[in-house]
């Protein structure tokens, strides 16, 4: 269940950033952010599942 939220909660701010920038709302770039920032979500997903394994 905690996975899902996470997914659920991901997935909506990545389509309201989408949408800020087509709108003109923001002038920043999606990929070049998603390709700066991709270890992040590496080291996301590394840490839940080290937090995630005594439940």
């Amino acid at each position: 269940m905690r996975f899902n939220l996470v997914a659920a909660i991901l997935l909506i701010l990545v389509g309201l950033f989408m949408l800020a920038t087509n709108l003109g709302w923001t002038n920043m770039n999606f990929t070049r952010l998603l390709t700066t920032w991709w270890p992040v979500g590496l080291v996301a997903v590394g840490i839940g599942m080290l937090f995630g394994r005594g439940k």
